[in-house]
């Protein structure tokens, strides 16, 4: 079983304008809604790639209702876990010529919401489970969350996946995830290292593994991605060429992409050109990975 955490989801509002303009009226020439947030995404993707997926995720006020529902009808096992105060966050996600990106606070979580969760979590989490965590967290939790949830799973016998930035990431080593997925952005920042090269981004990879990560994916974006693996290999594999319709969700893919190919094939190498694959199908689709994008795109294995 895969269980995602999302402890801030979203409704992503995603909107196309041609030649937007501030200070101006701009219409719309196209526009739609979808539940946002990474864990859900990768949720979605696990379950669009035919694998069993549970998604828990914090929810507030009456966009939180709107999202439940949202979820819902994608057909994913989805607990929702009441927060404090406010309201779940609404992302804009604005397409003219190039992407702008508006993403909302979101609602406050507490410790008593964050016992809840771990409350669940104790029950749901078996040995051979994998828990995925992924985004950020609000401001009013301790950065150490990801570290502990980890933990947890770790001393159920279970694995752990995390994809945040900065010290959310950092602290999480210490837990030895099964795999981090930091982008080019993520790993300058935390390595201070910017711009970084082809061969400063392998090193740091192998850094990360030697702190504590069983296996480090980095997503290039346009490039490709990185992965330096527990088999003591370090992989890469270009990006296909194509026209990016909408990035939001790529990430997710690949994570899900990712773990997808390695339960199916046991191949580091398979996996990675696979989360490759889903990514960029999700990118060049302007929607998360399934199989029928990943089949268009002529991927086999």
């Amino acid at each position: 079983m895969y269980i995602t955490v999302t402890f801030n989801p979203s409704i992503d509002y995603i909107v196309f304008v041609d030649d937007f303009r501030t200070g101006r009226l701009n219409r719309a020439k196209a526009e739609h809604a979808v539940p946002g947030g990474k864990g859900l995404n990768v949720s979605m993707v696990l379950r669009n790639l035919g694998k069993q997926t549970k998604a828990f995720a914090f929810t507030g006020g009456i966009l939180g209702d709107a999202l439940i529902e949202m979820v819902k009808k994608e057909g994913i096992d989805f607990v929702s876990i009441p927060a404090s105060s406010g309201e779940t966050r609404i992302n804009i996600k604005l397409k003219s010529g190039e992407e702008t990106e508006i993403n909302g606070r979101g609602p406050s979580i507490g410790k008593e919401e964050l016992e809840r969760l771990i409350s669940l979590l104790g029950v749901e989490l078996h040995e051979g489970d994998t828990l995925i965590l992924s985004g950020s967290v609000p401001s009013t939790l301790p950065k150490t969350v990801y570290r502990d949830l980890a933990a947890m799973a770790r001393e159920k016998g279970a694995r752990s996946v995390v994809d945040a930035e900065g010290e959310l990431l950092i602290s999480a080593l210490s837990a030895n995830p099964f795999l981090i997925k930091p982008n080019r952005d993520e790993l300058e920042a935390i390595s201070g290292i910017s711009p970084m090269t082809a061969e400063d981004i392998k090193e740091y990879a192998k850094k990360l593994r030697a702190m504590g990560a069983e296996n480090v994916l980095v997503s290039l974006g346009g490039e490709g991605a990185l992965l330096a693996s527990s088999d003591g290999n370090v992989y890469f594999h270009p990006a296909p060429k194509g026209h990016v319709i909408n990035s939001v969700g790529a990430g997710d893919s690949m994570v899900a992409g990712f773990l997808s190919s390695l339960e199916d094939t046991g191949c580091f190498e398979t996996a990675l050109k696979y989360a490759v694959a889903a990514g960029s199908a999700a990118a060049f689709s302007g929607k998360l990975a399934d199989r029928a994008l990943l089949e268009e795109s002529h991927f086999t294995y």
